[in-house]
């Protein structure tokens, strides 16, 4: 409902604005009427009264003026209906007689008599029928509204200027003293000096402050009088309006300074009384004429020194706070981006303009607001007091995000430009920030200092210095923190609580990195306090003397040395602050490097000493540091490519070692970013093809800091010259280091989509280019490989129109892709769902492949049900190859004869159609039959060369439709299958292996994409068997050494052109390759054809290639992720040894698996549980790796009481560095945080952990409901087992505080139907210890990691926890106590569902609070499409007979509602179940142990009233938000089930405009666009 200005709403005037009625004769007879009971004298004409000298005063004494006094009131009513009787027009004469009256009232507010006939008056009209309070009230209140903002302009003014203070359209029929007109309320000041002007501007608003006051206290009686008849919903609505917007803005009039004085009046305090007994009426249960929800979302606030408001706003916040819990999930303040999945969801629901799509923003945290409603908005984040749990909860998200280093995509759209940074222009908050520049900065420094902890306990962290140093560089170059307030408040935390820490330069040398950075150079040179932020600077220098030979050592002894001489050269001002003995320093620095010679160096045998000399001279001298490298990587010499004409010369540069990482890890970011340069100068503008080394030390110089050193190819080449990649090699170098070094660094980045767009802008171009291959082929592969590495919903076109340039293998590709992503990860956002039709258009528009139903059936149903309805037109490629078979046989026969002439390929390709050329492969083979040397290879491979791309690929796909229809054929005739197979063996070596015709890969495709047909997966096998492909895999394997190719340090060997593409794609190009190969082309292929043969239930076949291409999987940018995702997809389809032979894929010592996870996968006999110390410890590896950890560091003030020490209290040692044996892994897979090159895939630490989890989980030989079960026991059980376990507590199982009387607290321990055996199988020993954590802490974060777990793995498992949740809450034993009293059921629930961190602290957590609380960290990781399922959990838990079953259910599903804000069938599915349950236990036959009043859930109600208004806005609610008219239907349809109490409550949720003020509101904005 709208609180906006009332004036600002009415569109239609008082009636007495009527012009039609101002000079009407029955107005002056009503006025004069009024007048004559009023005992107001009419006014005297001018002739009647002549200008007489101006009287004394003793002729005022002697001649005051005599009146009559008025007639009684009796006789009131008599005069009227005189007037009655001489007007017949009774409309007419009502309309006047309300405009007559509203100006009465405005002029007589302020004397009391006159005030009390009004009333009386009003009384006697209103019984004969001339008074509509419809229109009258609306009227009345619209005229005093004026009236007053007229009174508060005049103060403003302070000038003596006579302008009425009645409205303009309300007649003055009369002006005497004590009427509210401008001559009382601002008589000119006719006084001289300016203090006496100052007490007349005093005086003047003195009296219209009391005016103002008695026509609000009039107005407030007169409604009263009003609201007693049967009003309109609209009138109600606008008496509400008005009298909220007098309460929320009555010390707002600026009716001068002095008013303040004059607010504890009479008037005042008896207009505030009135107002609120009119506001108490219309939110009366009983008569419920405006909804009290309607207060819930008002501004309104306290007022002094007046407890009827007071009292007011008292029930207000306690009613809204029990409203806002049911928008809050339990434990909300613990809900935090994990980064443990490479789905980065944003939080936020607020619609987004099509222009802002391409710099949306992220919202990972929400601030929720007094409503519930999750907020976001830097103006919002600002107002965030440091130390609070909000704060807090934003430095837990950055503090993490700084640890796990998510996308870097990420941190540009959560990031915002520090105040002091940004630009003029830019002005007013950023929408959808939720992190501040301060949150940033403290959390920068938090995580120094745990660095610097981390360093003096002998631990081995310069990895995580090295992670650290790169996201730092990026921050502070982002501009996302005050560089000069970054170093202030540094220096103030190492000096202060900190001041023992720093014994190192690492800081020294993290500020050295970031030298150059403008920003930094800026503050240090021309910022006013420059002087005092260099000094500080200097402040952090330490000496480093630990082990003079160590590199690291060697670079932090001499790092201060490097930053001085920066710092000298950027500002004669301050030197005088250097330390002469580092300046020294800069000599050795010299001397070590004039001793090396002519700038070159053999890198591949340096000490350790001068590895840590050079890692200073890229500090100190990057330039020449450069040089040396790229001389080093030139040393060999260049040499002519061979093979080619002498007049086409082409240099090449001969091999070297690349740089090992070891010491490129090293490099000041200055010389990595001057080296990137110099080298993509050679690798893509010198005419000299560059050696492999270079382009190896270039893509690991990239993977070493992709913070700081990405760049997106194609637009970083195409900034530096346009014309680059139009040259064919340029194009090729850059295809073949994006698909064979930096796909994983692009789906990392988040750049694979744009990515994608950018090739296939390629592939478009190319497809249809005759003799164009090599490019086309690497183009596709590349783009067959980004579009499998997107686990995430996708557009296929940057604009979204149009059908796509996919190729028929990517568009077929590309369903696969959505099918995985759909089944295997769900669809994060609701916008994707409804664009899913639109995309299988674009990508299906070219393509007329049907789907077989065995694939279908494994199809997500989404997906399945689009794809089904498909109509299959392979029986009519067949009939089209029949029409044409002899047209093209003819034709082959004469260009592929033996003896055919070559100079016929000319006139072939000239000549002859694309509909028949298509065939040119399959009639080949009808000619060979077996025998290649039938036909003329020479030609054949000519013509497919100087065909388009496209064309060779429409050859593949009619070569296998013809070749399975052959086979067919060759079956009915009588010949073997074996024969026949056999024939086509050597058919498939003549193109393949012999003559290297065809894309291998793209063939291979093909025939699985057959599946329908039964051979096509025989002859698949029978492909994939071949000696001549394994020898070329085992080559390509030997040749390539180690799948990690940065760990490679020995020379390169190139591969000739011909051996590694195959003489199609090769032909007469000379371009050397680097790593393409036709060989690593299949990588993307194997997992697909993988896909097939589990679909078809070949799960032999499966078992063999997988074992034949384990060692070839290895090189697969990706296999981690194929791994996890073909277990989720075949979940529950899959035998043991298949399972096994899945996860050898990996590299199974790199992974950190649980200790005992083998026993498990391996077990020969029946398959067994896992006990529940298994689940735990997986669990605790979530905890102490993948969830945000707890603060340690700060004082945040919770949300009061003891939570912040909780919060606070943590020992927990940094994140990834847990003591002890917390690591269920083995040891090798956990040594500190990881860089990112050696986790390419998933790409993080975090993800690495999460996912192993997943994998751990799918691959158990148990079912879904044996794992959810034992992880629902865990949890059900977790903090009476940790506290027993970890404080030795051994009391009883009730735990603290519980008593014997109410059932208020049962604990989790001793509750529910879980055996005590089961639960005593837990090894909680050391559980505790290994975490860090309190066990209050350690048992609620508990929670949220198998809520987050579970909502990693497919729907299977989602199914079993709802069911398993709703038996655990069916099965409390309380709720189904019928002796309890209402009263003490009520409490019970106010204790089960209190948060579990708060019931945690004095073990008072409960089985129900506990499982909710692992719902809603359940749902708030679940994507948007899975949230469907969830209403699974409700009916189980149907049908509800109790109001503390439906107050359970409420809470689980309620905070759903406000993220379903913009899915809007899924919203109304939800809110249509919850008030099903309702109707349970209020329904008109519905039978409940203990007699409820429908005033007990009157929480339930507000919050009906709410998310329905949150939905109609589709975010925060506010004062113009309004209810969807289909959301009132429904809740309308669900109320005529319920009590009549119940529905009384709900009125105004109908479409009934006569009854609900929000269908009215509907009705009127209609009416109103109509107009």
């Amino acid at each position: 409902m709208d609180h906006q200005s009332p004036q600002q709403q009415r569109t239609v005037t008082a009636p007495s604005s009527s012009r039609s009625y101002q000079f009407h004769p029955a107005r002056a007879a009503i006025i004069d009427l009024f007048n004559l009971y009023l005992g107001r004298g009419t006014h005297q004409k001018p002739d009647e009264h002549p200008i007489r000298d101006p009287p004394n005063k003793s002729q005022k004494r002697i001649h005051a003026p005599v009146r009559d006094l008025p007639p009684g009131n009796d006789q009131f009513i008599v005069d009227f209906e005189k007037i009655q009787t001489q007007f017949n027009e009774p409309d007419q004469l009502r309309a006047m007689t309300e405009s007559v009256l509203i100006s009465m009232v405005l002029q007589c507010s302020n004397h009391a008599p006159r005030a009390e006939f009004l009333l009386f008056a009003l009384h006697t009209l209103c019984r004969i029928g001339y008074v509509n309070w419809d229109t009258f009230l609306p009227s009345l209140l619209s005229s005093v509204s004026a009236a007053a903002d007229s009174a508060s302009s005049l103060s403003q003014a302070a000038t003596s200027s006579s302008h009425s203070l009645v409205p303009p359209g309300v007649a003055s029929p009369g002006n005497e003293p004590g009427s509210l007109t401008a001559s009382a309320l601002a008589k000119p000041l006719e006084v001289s000096g300016s203090v006496q002007q100052q007490i007349g501007i005093r005086n003047s608003q003195r009296v219209r402050a009391a005016a103002v006051n008695s026509l609000r206290h009039l107005s407030c009686k007169i409604i009263l009088i009003g609201i007693e008849f049967n009003l309109k919903p609209v009138t109600h609505s606008e008496i509400f309006q008005y009298m909220m917007s007098w309460l929320v803005n009555w010390d707002k009039s600026d009716l001068g300074a002095e008013e303040k004085t004059w607010r504890s009046d009479k008037a005042l305090a008896e207009w505030l009384r009135r107002c609120l007994e009119v506001i108490w009426l219309l939110v009366e249960e009983e008569k419920s004429r405006i909804p009290f929800y309607e207060l819930l979302r008002s501004g309104l606030q306290f007022i002094e020194n007046n407890e009827g408001l007071f009292a007011l706003v008292m029930e207000i916040h306690r009613r809204r706070d029990a409203m806002a819990m049911h928008m809050l999930m339990l434990d909300q303040h613990l809900h935090c981006p994990t980064f443990g999945t490479h789905r980065i969801s944003s939080q936020t629901t607020a619609n987004v303009s099509a222009e802002a799509v391409a710099h949306l923003r992220y919202s990972p945290i929400t601030y929720p607001s007094v409503l519930g409603e999750p907020l976001s908005g830097e103006d919002l984040a600002m107002s965030i007091p440091q130390g609070s749990l909000d704060w807090e909860r934003a430095v837990r998200c950055i503090r993490h995000a700084i640890r796990t280093t998510p996308s870097p995509d990420w941190w540009k759209r959560v990031l915002v430009v520090a105040p002091c940074y940004r630009p003029p222009a830019q002005t007013g908050p950023i929408p959808g920030a939720v992190f501040t520049s301060d949150m940033i900065c403290e959390a920068i420094i938090d995580r120094i200092v745990e660095l610097l902890k981390l360093t003096n306990s002998d631990a081995n962290c310069w990895q995580e210095w090295l992670v650290f140093s790169d996201i730092f560089f990026f921050l502070i170059k982002s501009g996302c923190t005050d560089f000069v307030d970054f170093i202030d408040k540094l220096v103030l935390r190492l000096n202060g609580d900190d001041n023992h820490i720093l014994r190192t330069n690492h800081v020294t040398w993290l500020l050295a990195q970031i030298m150059r950075v403008e920003l930094v150079m800026t503050a240090l040179n021309s910022d006013p306090k420059k002087v005092e932020t260099t000094r500080k600077i200097l402040s952090f220098h330490r000496e480093d003397r630990t082990d003079p030979n160590n590199p690291q050592s060697v670079l932090l002894d001499f790092v201060s040395s490097c930053q001085n001489l920066r710092i000298w050269s950027l500002s004669a001002t301050t030197r005088a602050y250097l330390n002469n003995e580092q300046l020294l320093k800069g000599k050795q620095i010299d001397e070590w490097w004039r001793s090396k010679g002519e700038r070159t160096m053999d890198y591949m045998n340096m000490d350790d000493r001068s590895i840590g000399m050079f890692w200073v001279v890229s500090y100190t001298m990057a330039q020449p540091a450069c040089e040396t490298v790229i001389n080093w990587l030139s040393s060999a010499g260049v040499a002519e490519l061979p093979g080619v004409p002498p007049n086409d010369r082409v240099m090449m540069m001969q091999e070297v070692s690349p740089l090992p990482m070891s010491l490129l890890s090293g490099f000041s970011m200055n010389l990595c970013l001057k080296l990137a340069i110099q080298m993509e100068e050679a690798l893509f503008v010198s005419q000299v093809v560059p050696s492999i080394a270079m382009v190896e030390t270039y893509t690991r110089l990239l993977l070493i800091s992709p913070h700081s050193m990405f760049r997106s190819h194609f637009t970083q080449i195409a900034q530096r010259n346009a014309s680059l990649l139009s040259r064919p090699a340029v194009t090729l170098l850059v295809l073949e280091i994006l698909n064979y070094r930096l796909l994983p660094l692009y789906r990392y980045q988040g750049k694979s989509k744009s990515l994608m767009y950018d090739v296939t802008k390629i592939i478009s171009a190319l497809k249809v280019k005759r003799a164009d291959h090599r490019i086309f082929r690497l183009a596709e592969n590349l783009c067959m490989n980004l579009i499998l590495s997107l686990r995430d919903f996708f557009s296929v076109k940057r604009d979204q129109k149009g059908p796509t340039d996919f190729t028929e293998t990517l568009s077929r590709v590309t369903i696969m892709t959505l099918a995985i992503t759909i089944k295997t990860r769900g669809i994060a956002d609701a916008d994707h769902l409804v664009y899913l039709q639109t995309m299988l258009e674009q990508v299906l528009a070219t393509s007329q492949h049907t789907w077989s139903e065995k694939t279908l059936r494994h199809f997500p149903s989404l997906l399945r049900d689009a794809l089904i309805v498909r109509v299959d037109k392979r029986g009519l490629s067949i009939q089209a190859w029949q029409q044409a078979e002899t047209t093209v046989l003819n034709q082959c026969t004469q260009l592929l004869s033996p003896s055919a002439e070559p100079s016929y390929v000319t006139t072939y390709l000239s000549h002859s159609f694309p509909q028949h050329r298509q065939y040119l492969c399959a009639g080949a083979c009808l000619l060979m039959q077996g025998n290649p040397d039938k036909i003329n290879s020479a030609n054949l491979a000519r013509v497919l060369r100087e065909v388009s791309p496209d064309e060779v690929t429409a050859n593949i796909y009619t070569l296998v439709d013809v070749l399975l229809h052959n086979v067919h054929i060759d079956l009915q005739r009588g010949h073997g299958l074996e024969e026949v197979l056999n024939k086509n063996d050597a058919n498939f070596s003549f193109f393949f292996w012999t003559h290297e015709m065809l894309p291998l890969d793209i063939f291979l495709l093909a025939l699985i994409d057959r599946d329908d047909d039964p051979h096509a997966l025989i002859i698949a096998k029978r492909i994939l068997e071949r000696p001549e492909l394994l020898q070329r895999i085992n080559v390509f394997c030997v040749n390539r050494g180690n799948p990690e190719h940065w760990l490679c340090t020995q020379v390169f060997k190139r591969n000739e052109l011909q051996k590694a593409l195959g003489n199609h794609l090769s032909f007469k190009d000379r371009y050397p390759t680097f790593f393409d190969d036709i060989a690593a082309r299949l990588l993307p292929v194997i997992p697909l054809v993988v896909y097939r043969l589990i679909e078809n239930n070949a799960m032999d076949t499966a078992d063999k290639i997988l074992t034949a291409y384990s060692t070839f999987l290895a090189f697969h940018p990706l296999r981690f992720t194929f791994v996890r995702d073909i277990l989720a997809y075949f979940y529950g389809h899959l035998p043991g040894q298949v399972v096994v032979k899945i996860l050898r894929v990996l590299g199974l010592s790199k992974i950190p698996f649980s200790e005992s996870f083998p026993q498990y996968i391996t077990h020969t006999g029946p398959a067994t549980c896992p006990p529940l110390d298994y689940f735990a410890n997986l669990l605790l590896n979530l905890v102490n790796n993948v969830i945000p950890p707890l603060s340690s560091s700060s004082n945040c003030s919770s949300r009061t009481g003891s939570m912040a020490d909780i919060l606070n209290s943590s020992t927990r040692p940094p994140h990834g560095k847990t003591p002890g044996a917390s690591q269920p892994g083995p040891a090798n897979a956990s040594e500190g945080q990881k860089a990112f090159y050696q986790i390419q895939d998933p790409g993080t630490y975090t993800q690495l952990v999460l996912e192993t989890a997943v994998i751990e989980i799918l691959s158990l030989p148990v079912s879904a409901a044996q794992i959810v079960s034992s992880l629902v026991q865990i949890i059900v059980n977790i903090q009476s087992t940790l506290i027993q376990s970890g404080n030795g507590f051994h009391g009883a199982a009730n735990g603290v505080g519980q008593g014997s009387v109410l059932p208020t607290s049962p604990s989790g321990g001793s509750t529910d139907s879980m055996s005590a055996s089961r639960s005593s199988c837990m090894n909680t020993a050391s559980f505790v210890s290994r975490s860090g954590y309190t066990c209050q802490q350690l048992s609620c974060l508990l929670i949220q990691a198998c809520g987050l777990l579970l909502a990693q793995l497919p729907p299977e498992f989602h199914t079993q926890l709802y069911m398993e949740a709703s038996r655990v809450i069916r099965e409390t034993w309380w709720l189904n106590d019928g002796k309890r009293s209402q009263g003490e059921v009520d409490s019970a629930v106010g204790y089960a569902l209190m948060d579990p961190t708060w019931a945690a602290q004095d073990n008072t957590s409960t089985a129900i609070g506990n499982v909710v609380a692992l719902l809603h960290a359940f749902f708030s990781n679940l994507p948007q499409e899975w949230l469907d399922g969830t209403h699974l959990i409700i009916k189980n838990l149907r049908p509800v007979t109790s109001v503390a079953m439906l107050r359970v259910a409420f809470r689980i599903m309620g905070p759903l509602l406000p993220r379903l804000a913009h899915t809007h069938a899924l919203f109304n599915k939800t809110l249509a179940l919850l008030l099903t349950t309702m109707v349970d236990v209020f329904g008109k036959n519905s039978q409940t142990s203990v007699p409820v009043e429908a005033s007990q859930i009157a929480d339930l109600i507000d919050f009906l009233h709410h998310v329905v208004h949150y939905e109609g806005q589709g975010g925060a609610v506010q004062s113009s938000s309004k209810a969807r008219p289909d959301t009132l239907a429904l809740i309308g349809r669900a109320a005529d089930s319920l009590r009549p109490d119940v529905q009384h409550l709900l009125s105004h949720l109908r479409t009934d405009p006569n009854s609900s003020i929000y269908a009215a509101a509907h009705q009127n904005t209609g009416k109103t666009n109509t107009s």
